[in-house]
């Protein structure tokens, strides 16, 4: 019998660097995760390809999928819908193979309502102060938009309690290490360890 993949969910305030986490330590040896690809109805940003970033989406395609029960998760952000298609996560962790899904904090807890078996990671910026000079930094928001996202992501900090561990993201190499080694003490629990030699 196969072992069922593990679900890990990355999640945070928006500009805290979840995207640049996840591709690092994507990019580490030894990794084999399979991305979860979230949907969106926003506009790609300048590098961002269809079906590698995101599957990009009309607002009445995302709504069609909703009302099929397509999702696993979605939520509705700056005027624009996020979401996590179900039966790719479904069919991905009974073969075995363990999911990553980096997704906001509205998301994430509709995820861990539905499937409280995953792996919860909050990754927190150091303070405000550093999540607004990375928003700025990015060059794609404007002011009024920033000003939007630091006041939600004040609320969002608050949400950490919900998670399973927290991240702080100060510099991406460190957050990577921190990430890998929650996923080695999660493997090493006994209930997987003892499901696995039986």
């Amino acid at each position: 019998m196969t072992q069922r993949g593990l679900l890990i969910v990355l999640s945070g305030p928006s500009g805290v660097g979840k995207g640049t986490v996840r591709k690092a330590i994507f990019n580490e040896d030894g990794i084999d995760f399979q991305y979860s690809i979230s949907a969106t109805t926003r506009q790609p940003r300048v590098g961002e390809i269809d079906g590698e970033d995101y599957f990009f989406v009309s607002h009445d395609e995302f709504e069609e999928k909703i009302a099929n029960g397509d999702m696993l998760e979605y939520a509705q952000y700056v005027s624009n819908y996020y979401g996590t298609p179900k039966s790719f996560i479904d069919e991905t962790l009974a073969s075995g193979r363990d999911v990553f899904l980096e997704i906001d904090v509205q998301g994430a807890l509709q995820v861990k309502s539905k499937m409280p078996e995953g792996i919860y990671i909050f990754l927190t910026p150091p303070d405000l102060t550093n999540l607004r000079e990375r928003l700025v930094g990015r060059g794609t928001d404007s002011q009024e938009v920033i000003e939007k996202r630091v006041t939600a992501a004040r609320e969002e900090l608050k949400q950490m309690i919900n998670y399973d561990y927290a991240v702080e993201n100060d510099q991406v190499i460190h957050a990577v290490e921190r990430i890998k080694a929650i996923i080695t003490a999660e493997r090493l629990r006994v209930a997987r360890v003892f499901e696995k030699t039986l």
